[in-house]
């Protein structure tokens, strides 16, 4: 039962962190705002599962929307920090959105500020 529960978490997941970029792509701050308090809670209920919440969220690092792969890695540096810097780190090579926050994340890790998922 909990496998069930955990995909339906990071499918709600997946699903606000893509329509947040949506949202924001058309100007439309309160759909994104809504999207992301949905898609922060999706992985806050993930985490009430520990590092097995996590590793299901970890799943999307290799979906096929660069803002769905970034958003799970950036809440994932501490968990899974090699791979979620190897997801954030080929994000960051483009322009735009995503890579800018892609790299905003990374800057944040390599600062010591980044608290997204305290221990």
């Amino acid at each position: 039962m909990v496998a069930k529960d955990l995909e339906k978490l990071v499918a709600k997941f997946e699903q606000h962190a893509a329509a947040q970029t949506e949202a924001i792509m058309r100007g439309d701050a309160k759909a994104a705002n809504k999207h992301a308090k949905e898609s922060i809670a999706a992985f806050n209920r993930l985490r009430t599962h520990g590092d097995v919440g996590r590793d299901a969220l970890a799943t999307l690092f290799t979906h096929p929307r660069m803002d769905v792969r970034t958003a799970a890695a950036a809440l994932l540096l501490r968990h899974r920090t090699a791979e979620a810097k190897a997801v954030l780190e080929e994000a960051a090579k483009g322009k735009g959105l995503i890579p800018f926050e892609a790299q905003e994340a990374l800057k944040r890790w390599e600062e010591g500020t980044w608290a997204l998922d305290p221990a």
